[in-house]
This record gives structure tokens, sequence and C-alpha cells, in this order.
């Protein structure tokens, strides 16, 4: 409801604590569904919700993918614009050494991306982004990846008891802007971010063809029609026979 309210085109969502038996209910209309359940273990789950009219395909990273929770998708991008890397993550706050240097190692190959946005759960409290500056090592380490791959952190506000938690990161500036904290969705206790991604993205177009029947050649299928005998007691055809309709012109819907 609040999708279709607000007419998101793209929607980033961590700890859906769900498994395969909720799969028929996670579907929302007009949009296409990309997730990924943690197998094995409860809680976590991620997904992305984008609008269907927009031309994407989930990226295959081949990159220790079995570690980490996270999505990547491309989003075509409009015509003179290039296409625009989008990602959500979820890490546990016991998440160890290897899982994060998997999720680094993904996050360092889509940053050489023309565009891309970054999004998700972290779980590093103790990080200051004004003065960047972490109290425990795997904090630190997550700063090292943040600026050795050149992405800014555009959120500015926690968003969980005091603490920024979720992130939304970019690797050109100005390519994520109007950032809002929108209040809780249902019993969560985060809050919703809301951001514009400034960069015009490709619609897709419709594939099927619809005919222009007002530009029929009516006259020519009545003639047709009419060459056909027919038996007019029992009102059948008696000797069908193969022809062809020639339509004028057709027009892509």
């Amino acid at each position: 409801m609040c999708s279709c309210l607000q007419g998101y085109d793209l929607i980033g969502i961590t700890e859906m604590w769900w498994n395969s038996s909720y799969d028929w209910s996670v579907g929302m209309e007009g949009y296409r569904l990309f997730m990924m359940d943690k197998q094995g273990t409860q809680g976590g789950g991620i997904t992305f919700c984008i609008n269907d009219q927009l031309e994407c395909m989930e990226l295959c990273l081949e990159i220790d993918e079995e570690l980490t929770e996270s999505l990547w998708v491309r989003i075509k991008g409009s015509t003179g614009t290039g296409d625009i890397i989008v990602g959500v993550c979820y890490r546990p706050p016991d998440q160890g050494d290897r899982a994060d240097e998997a999720l680094y190692r993904q996050t360092g190959a889509e940053s050489h991306s023309e565009a891309l946005v970054l999004m998700g759960d972290f779980n590093h409290p103790d990080i200051c982004y004004t003065d960047n500056t972490a109290g425990h090592k795997q904090s630190r380490r997550f700063l090292e990846c943040v600026n050795d791959n050149f992405l800014l952190q555009v959120i500015e506000e926690p968003m969980r008891r005091g603490a920024m938690l979720d992130l939304v990161l970019t690797n050109k500036e100005g390519l994520v802007g109007n950032v809002k904290l929108k209040g809780s969705l249902g019993c969560s206790d985060h809050e919703m971010v809301e951001f514009k991604i400034l960069r015009a993205v490709r619609r897709a177009h419709s594939k099927l063809t619809a005919l222009d029947f007002r530009r029929a050649d009516f006259a020519l299928f009545r003639d047709l029609l009419g060459r056909v005998p027919w038996d007019k007691a029992d009102n059948v055809c008696l000797q069908p026979r193969k022809s062809t309709v020639s339509w004028a012109a057709s027009k892509e819907a």
C-alpha cells in the first residue's frame, strides 16, 4: 500500500524473515521481485521490488555470493546516459571477517561502474561519519572499504535508537538526493529511508503488436467471405477454403 501511494520505482527491504512457505504472498502488482532468503538460518532475507516498467536485470557477480546477503541489479539508463547499478545488503551484527571481506570485494567490483547506489543495514553503530572514525576493528575495516572505493555516505540522521545502521552509499556525487526519514513500517524499529536517484532511467516498451482495425480493407474481407459457398438451410460452410486477408497497417501498442 505504501509503495502504491508514493509511487516508488525501487524498494529495497532487509530482514524480511521469510522462507519458501511465504513465496505466494511477497509479490506486488506492477513490480518485479528479486529476493534472497538466507538458507539454514533464522531471520535475514533481502529483496528488491522494482517497477516492472524499468528495464533491469539481476547481476551474478560470481564473487563469494554464498557468503553474503546482497542483491545487485542493473537498471538500464535512458538514451545518452549509462546504466545504474543498485544493490541492497544486510550485514548481521555477528558477521565474521570472511563474509565482510567477501562483501567488500563485491562492493569494490561494482564501485567501478559509472553509477552505483548501495543501500542496506550494515550494523556498524560505532562509526562516526562526520569525523570518519570508528571504535571497533570491523567498523574501521568497513570505513577503509568506503574510502578506498571513493564512496559517499548520504544518510545524515540516525534511524534506529540513535544509531546509524542503515546507509545509502554512492560512487557519484549528486546521484542521490532528497533523502528523508519516513518513520517505521509496521512493527519495525528501523525508520524507512526515502531518496531519489537523480538520473533518468529507461522505461520498458511493450513488444506487443496491436492491429489497427480502422485501417483494414473491409471491402476485400467481404468479397473474400462472399466467395465461400454456404448451405443457407443449415447455415454451415460447404466447401471451406483457405484465404488470406491482408490488413492495411499495424502499430506498436
